[in-house]
């Protein structure tokens, strides 16, 4: 596993499939996606749920209690695979090549 991509996901059930769409979506294809529910109260997780069952590099943690931000993203990165990191917030949508531009940049030593 080459990326690992950490969505914090809370009540946003109106963005998270659009997000979901644009990272799977990406050019770059050597990536695991950790959705973190932090106790939505919306169908978040039935959303995160059905893109799951079409691809299992999808995973979901679920937060004990409400934990905000920071320590959803910590949880996230705790279970990380991925050489590298990204977190997106679950009401982004990323370009198709981001993975694949950021992946490459680094490779060559571009990091600022």
């Amino acid at each position: 596993m080459k990326v690992s991509v950490i969505i914090p996901v809370y009540n946003v059930e109106k963005y998270l499939s659009r997000c979901l769409k644009s990272i799977l979506g990406q050019t770059f294809q050597n990536f695991e996606i950790i959705c973190v529910d932090d106790c939505s109260e919306d169908s978040c997780r039935s959303i995160i749920e059905s893109f799951r069952k079409k691809d299992s590099r999808i995973k979901i943690i679920t937060n004990e209690r409400n934990s905000g931000l920071g320590q959803t993203r910590d949880n996230g990165l705790m279970q990380a695979q991925g050489e590298y990191v990204v977190f997106v917030d679950s009401d982004d949508q990323i370009k198709k090549d981001f993975l694949e531009t950021m992946y490459r940049e680094i490779k060559n030593g571009n990091y600022g």
